[in-house]
C-alpha cells in the first residue's frame, strides 16, 4: 500500500488513560464505560472508533455517489460499536452496525449505494471477515 496520510496517536493508561494525536488536535481522557464496570466520564476506544468509521463511510458514500452524480445531500451515518465477549473463543470482539439515511434516494438505490461505498471503504476493508458489520439503509425518495 502507498499511504497517502498517516495518523499518529499515543495511548498512555489504557482505557483508563489519556490518547493525544501527534498534532494535538485529538486529546482526549479514557474511561471505561459505567456499563462495563468502569467510572465513566471519559471517551472510550468504542466511541472513537463508530465516529472514525461513521464518518470514513460516509466519504466512501460521497466517492461512489459522485462516480455517478448521484445525489447523496442530507445524508448522514450513524455508527454504533459494541464490544463483548467472543462467541467462538476467549478474549474479546467487535460488532458494528451502521444506520445510514438516504433522504434524495430511493430504499433500492440507497441499499446499492451503501453495497458499493462498503467495497471501497478503507475501514470496511479492514474490519472485512474480522468483525460483524452490519447496516440498516434508509431512503426517503419515492
Amino acid at each position: 500500500m502507498k499511504p497517502l496520510y498517516t495518523a499518529t496517536a499515543t495511548a498512555s493508561g489504557g482505557r483508563n488513560g489519556h490518547v493525544e494525536s501527534d498534532d494535538r488536535l485529538v486529546s482526549l481522557d479514557l474511561a471505561i464505560p459505567k456499563p462495563m464496570g468502569g467510572p465513566g466520564g471519559g471517551s472510550n476506544p468504542e466511541q472513537l472508533f463508530a465516529a472514525g468509521y461513521a464518518a470514513c463511510f460516509h466519504s466512501a458514500m460521497q466517492f461512489v455517489a459522485g462516480q455517478s452524480k448521484t445525489d447523496v445531500s442530507g445524508s448522514s451515518v450513524t455508527g454504533h460499536v459494541s464490544i463483548g465477549t467472543r462467541d467462538d473463543g476467549p478474549g474479546f470482539g467487535l460488532a458494528v452496525h451502521h444506520e445510514v439515511n438516504l433522504p434524495t434516494l430511493s430504499q433500492s438505490d440507497a441499499e446499492a449505494l451503501v453495497a458499493k461505498a462498503h467495497e471501497v471503504c478503507p475501514y470496511s476493508n479492514a474490519t472485512r471477515g474480522n468483525v460483524e458489520v452490519r447496516f440498516t439503509v434508509a431512503g426517503g425518495a419515492a
